[in-house]
């Protein structure tokens, strides 16, 4: 049966729903409905696991080990008997326990040890005692591992509880604690009052059906008394966001059931070892080994909830930290992302650049800015008067254009337009381009539109610039990487990614990718590549994001632009012009020219949308900075390859030195020994050297203190781990003096710390 994710389940479940049992299903989902909708607010926060190997979804609950923190059931009471047969079989062989309202006839025959059981069975307080009596020895001699009771319990500000099971009162629950020593949980619990008083009452564990209300109830029970999720659970991700909000394990029903209508024994199979599947997917890319290390902090966005005060010595402990003085604000109210690693690495390399001035630096990735002379910013700024002059624009029209804010999409889109068309061959209109404040706010502009949900996705070639990956870790948007192999990008990798994540019921909207001399690893991504990779994204309607800062800084002709080629409109393409005409004027642009359409049948511009988002973040770029920068590309003739002959020689020697040195110092032979290898750019500003070692920060400091040398960690540029090995050199701004000592340098620490490891 061609059935490839959980969503595709629950749709072809509902062909099969009989009209009772969409009566009651329909029931269920809107009582669960505002737990899944805080489900959509939330999100998980990438991270980086200490541990080796796959993440361990192994757990403990009331002292028996599950597969994993999930729970089949309640079985939905329109199941027959006969189905109730193959989701029992399907759990059985997951070793994931089972909720039923009646002990299954095959278990009192075959009855297991309790301390073995994996059923749970539930039990109404509407039933008369004796039955439930009955109903509860049955279980004891079958095996049974816990009894489940429904509560009455209002909810928070008087709002009833879910209206979809019978409701017991608390003496129900002191006659059934009376009645039998197995475990016994509470359900339909809400407020932090009502799960005291189950606890009081003698329950051993609760069931909620709020995803808000988690942490209030986990600080309530502390560490050894079990809450379950009820309710709300769709994919993989949403059972590690209980457990981060306070959750030790999750009850599935709905999804079972669509698995079971649809493809029977096998369809629960398939489900519960998605479920499974996508708990672990989501545990490695929050970078969380076991289930015991699930905390808060891998929550990010929207909905987060409290960290939960549970009992000095526990994970809660951070939340009884100082914090609530006037003046003094606690990390954890503060955005997910300002605790993200990417957004300490460059604060950590500039603290190890002014800590060891005398260090030769690999490390910056800026422009050389001996090409740029003072006095031609006024030269520039005047070429662009004249040719507002020229066009017959008034003093009055000039003044303002200088003096004023300024259109928020950019004043100076024309001229950008065409140098676009002279020198690479993009032929795109001027609206469809946006003037931005370098190219990080474009970068900005162009998540922030085309994610609109928490299912959506960024997809960037890895190792990649952190500038991508700080804007979606601002933004609250998960990113994917996509593995550059040895030999480079391979399209074969991306429709993995692709399906992988679809099947994840994530929707990938865009790959990001630096094709030409890219930052950090400096490979150039070939000429097939580019048109597969073309192909790639116009076959799976996902967008290109392109950013190309180093094409006219490096000798020799570039290979075409994806833009360029670009014939379905499938390329968002990035550029600046800080590399190449003025760096500290910050100005870049984006070229969006992609059709919107709304719901009316209107249509516009991408473009048009970003200026929208624009406008709420800086308003306009400069004027004063798109005046210097149109001037110089007036002044050559919008062809920045002419303008960056001399720096783009100097660069390329640069490179060349820098490679020449490294291979007097570790010739062929010695390198092969240790265990040390680099890749050979042709141009752009970095190169990437494998190392037999750890290059983390520990490495770069004992590099900068002991050996005077400075790079930057890879380990920095991988978005799910990785690069732990390698290190990134940059030549940009350094003379061939400092480039020969630099190599030396780090040549004598390699050797060093090769021998330490």
């Amino acid at each position: 049966m061609a059935v490839r994710s959980l969503d595709d389940y629950a749709r072809l479940a509902r062909k099969g729903f009989d009209h009772v049992l969409a009566e009651s299903l329909e029931a269920v989902e809107r009582a669960s409905a505002e737990t899944r909708a805080a489900f959509d607010r939330t999100g998980l926060r990438p991270g980086r696991s200490t541990r080796p190997g796959p993440p361990d979804t192994t757990t403990k609950i009331l002292d028996r080990p599950w597969a994993a923190p999930i729970a089949v059931g309640p079985l939905t009471g329109p199941a027959r008997p006969a189905d109730e047969t193959a989701v029992l079989r399907a759990a059985d062989a997951a070793e994931l326990p089972v909720v039923v309202d009646t002990v299954p006839a095959n278990d009192l025959a075959n009855p297991v040890p309790t301390a073995d059981g994996t059923r749970w069975l539930r039990t109404y307080g509407h039933r008369e005692h004796g039955d439930v009596e009955r109903s509860v020895a049955d279980a004891e001699r079958a095996g049974f591992a816990a009894l489940l009771l429904s509560v009455r319990s209002q909810g928070g500000g008087g709002r009833p509880a879910r209206p979809d099971a019978p409701r017991a009162d608390w003496a129900d629950l002191e006659r059934l604690r009376a009645t039998s020593a197995l475990p016994l949980l509470v359900a339909g619990v809400r407020t932090a009052a009502d799960a005291a008083r189950a606890f009081d009452t003698g329950a051993d564990g609760i069931v909620t059906d709020s995803l808000e209300t988690l942490p209030d109830l986990a600080a309530v029970a502390g560490t050894h008394r079990p809450v379950l999720l009820g309710g709300g659970i769709r994919r993989g991700a949403d059972i590690l966001v209980s457990l981060a909000s306070g959750a030790d394990a999750v009850l599935v029903g709905r999804l079972v059931l669509e698995g079971l209508i649809v493809d029977g024994e096998q369809g629960v199979t398939d489900v519960l070892g998605t479920l499974v599947r996508e708990l672990g997917e989501a545990m490695t890319f929050t970078g969380t080994a076991l289930i015991a290390e699930t905390c808060p902090d891998s929550l990010r966005t929207g909905h987060r909830p409290p960290l939960p005060v549970r009992p000095t010595g526990t994970r809660g402990d951070a939340a009884n930290a100082p914090g609530n003085a006037v003046g003094v604000l606690r990390k954890e109210d503060l955005h997910a992302s300002l605790s993200d690693p990417v957004l300490d690495t460059m604060t950590f390399l500039n603290e190890v650049t002014h800590r060891y001035p005398d260090a030769v630096s690999f490390a910056p990735g800026r422009p050389y800015d001996g090409f740029f002379d003072t006095e031609q910013i006024f030269t520039y700024l005047r070429r662009y008067l004249d040719q507002l002059a020229a066009q017959g624009r008034t003093e009055q029209d000039i003044r303002t254009a200088m003096y004023q804010y300024g259109p928020t999409a950019g004043q100076i889109r024309e001229i950008v337009a065409d140098s676009l068309r002279a020198d690479e061959g993009v032929d795109v209109p001027a609206e469809s381009i946006v003037i931005t404040v370098g190219a990080q706010e474009a970068m900005l502009l162009v998540v922030r539109a085309l994610t609109a949900g928490p299912d959506d996705v960024l997809l960037a070639a890895s190792p990649c610039y952190v500038g991508i990956t700080g804007v979606a870790r601002l933004l609250g948007v998960p990113v994917t990487a996509v593995e550059e192999r040895e030999d480079g990008f391979s399209c074969v990798d991306l429709e993995t990614a692709i399906a992988r994540e679809r099947a994840r019921g994530r929707r990938p909207r865009a790959l990001y990718v630096i094709p030409d001399h890219s930052n950090p690893s400096g490979t150039t991504m070939d000429a097939p590549t580019r048109a597969a990779l073309l192909e790639t994204a116009e076959r799976h309607g996902i967008l290109l994001i392109e950013d190309s800062p180093y094409r006219r800084v490096s000798p020799g002709t570039p290979l075409p632009t994806l833009k360029s080629m670009d014939r379905s409109r499938s390329v968002v393409h990035l550029g600046s012009f800080a590399k190449t005409v003025f760096p500290g004027a910050r100005v870049g642009f984006a070229v969006a020219d992609q059709q919107v359409v709304d719901a009316f049948g209107r249509t516009g511009l991408l473009a048009d949308e970003l200026a929208k988002i624009k406008s709420m973040v800086t308003v306009n770029t400069s004027s004063l900075s798109q005046a210097a920068v149109a001037g110089a590309l007036l002044a050559g003739g919008g062809r920045i390859s002419e303008m960056n002959v001399e720096p783009a020689a100097y660069y390329g020697n640069a490179m060349r030195t820098t490679l020449r040195n490294l291979d007097a110092r570790l010739p062929a032979a010695r390198r092969a020994a240790l265990g040390v290898r680099w890749n050979e750019p042709t141009g752009g500003f970095f190169l990437t050297v494998h190392v037999p070692f750890r290059a983390d920060n520990e490495a770069l400091t004992r590099s900068a203190q002991e050996f005077g040398v400075i790079w930057t960690p890879m380990n920095y540029f991988y978005p799910q781990g990785g690069g732990d090995q390698a290190l990134r050199l940059s030549i940009s701004y350094l003379t061939t003096a400092d480039i020969e000592e630099g190599t030396a340098r780090l040549a004598r620490f390699i050797e060093a710390q090769a021998a330490v490891s």
